[in-house]
């Protein structure tokens, strides 16, 4: 039990030694203006256009920047689509020469993907309506 103790004091005093070079400062922030009075923030397009690029929900965007989630689809709804868009064209372009390079299973899921192919080809003659004959 007194190890853990001493273990713990040690860690604290190096928490503590941490602190003390610690270097505070200040930087201007340079972005759109959102929100009015407490709930007013400076939201730069870029870190939206990351973190959408990253895939994030705009719930988590919007928690990330503490702002609600109709103000942020009200300021960067369009942003936001865009780096998605932008995100999914780089990933297929990758698939694609991942599999152009010979990866099968990157062609095989591609062609059922992109292609419509499938396994099991299906007889479409079977679905085709039986002729009408008046006699």
């Amino acid at each position: 039990m007194e190890e853990n103790k001493e273990s713990q004091e040690q860690q604290d005093s190096k928490i503590q030694e941490d602190r003390k070079r610690e270097r505070w400062g200040e930087m201007t922030k340079h972005g759109l203006i959102v929100g009015r009075g407490d709930t007013k923030r400076i939201i730069p397009p870029e870190e939206v256009e990351k973190l959408a690029s990253y895939h994030c929900t705009n719930t988590e965007i919007a928690d990330f920047f503490d702002i609600p989630i109709k103000t942020l689809e009200y300021n960067f709804a369009k942003r936001i689509q865009k780096a998605k868009i932008t995100t999914k064209q780089r990933l297929r372009k990758a698939q694609l020469e991942v599999a152009l390079k010979g990866n099968v299973p990157m062609l095989i899921w591609l062609g059922k993907n992109m292609l419509g192919q499938s396994d099991s080809p299906i007889d479409t003659s079977d679905l085709q309506p039986l002729p009408w004959n008046d006699e």
